[in-house]
């Protein structure tokens, strides 16, 4: 091939991730013989995605994030889906991609959706409009654009508090008051929280799992779209246990409800 070409060819895949040839393999210019064993799984994953190292305060904060998510047990659609592949002969990999691929706007992604209401109310209040008003106008915008459903609040089980909204935000306020974060998109999510319940009659609505990992996402600065990404590789880790802890209790194609259930027949 000539020069030209073989440029053409190698600038087919450009990335700034890694640098990688025969002996050498870095990540963002660290070496990976000087990651392993110094740095930890989130902060690997926070200088792939971003490019740069957190802070250890960063970091534990981020983590906090990903230990929230990674489960909440077979009644979630993800987690069922995961046990029933595994017991259709699949491998591991393939129970975990059945549940990644389940992570949508309604079960498991809304944190992207959250996260994309909270950076609306922030730009709003960048531009002056009172902090109150900006929870309305951002609230009114989502429902004009989703539907009256608002990602990130309520939970069909946990009513009115999910046990792990409240820890995950005072983490973050701990994190606000020696400097981590801002704490605004704290106040925004609890502000929201808030207004929520007061629209529903003064109803306490919870802040669910997608809510408040958006409020950390968002403090530490990462794009609405990783908001699920991230979920992802959170709950990731309860598709792994519950596939493998299916695989050791054995059964073979498993459905959704045992087969002496059968579903209600409606038509003629």
């Amino acid at each position: 091939m000539t020069t030209s070409t073989t440029d053409d060819v190698r600038n087919w895949w450009r990335t700034s991730i890694i640098d990688m040839e025969p002996g050498k393999i870095a990540f963002r210019g660290h070496p990976i013989q000087e990651l392993i064993g110094n740095v930890s799984f989130p902060q690997m994953i926070w200088l792939m995605v971003r490019g740069d190292m957190p802070t250890a305060e960063q970091a534990q904060l981020f983590e906090a994030a990903l230990v929230a998510g990674v489960d909440h047990g077979p009644q979630a659609p993800s987690i069922a889906a995961a046990r029933m592949a595994a017991t259709c002969g699949v491998g591991l990999n393939n129970a975990m991609a059945t549940a990644v691929n389940m992570l949508g706007d309604v079960h498991g992604g809304a944190g992207e959706q959250c996260a994309v209401l909270y950076f609306d109310i922030a730009e709003r209040i960048s531009q002056g409009v009172d902090f109150d008003q900006a929870i309305i106008e951002g609230l009114d915008h989502w429902r004009a654009q989703y539907g009256k459903v608002i990602s990130g609040f309520g939970h069909r089980f946990h009513k009115p508090v999910d046990p792990r909204a409240p820890r995950l935000m005072g983490l973050v306020r701990a994190a606000a008051k020696n400097g981590t974060v801002s704490g605004q998109f704290a106040d925004i999510g609890e502000a929201v929280q808030a207004e929520i319940g007061r629209q529903r009659g003064n109803r306490p609505i919870a802040m669910n799992i997608d809510g408040a990992t958006a409020v950390i996402f968002c403090e530490l600065g990462f794009p609405a779209p990783l908001s699920r990404g991230l979920f992802c590789l959170s709950r990731s880790v309860g598709a792994l246990s519950h596939a493998w802890e299916q695989m050791n209790q054995g059964g073979r194609n498993k459905g959704p409800m045992p087969p002496a259930l059968l579903p209600i027949y409606e038509g003629k």
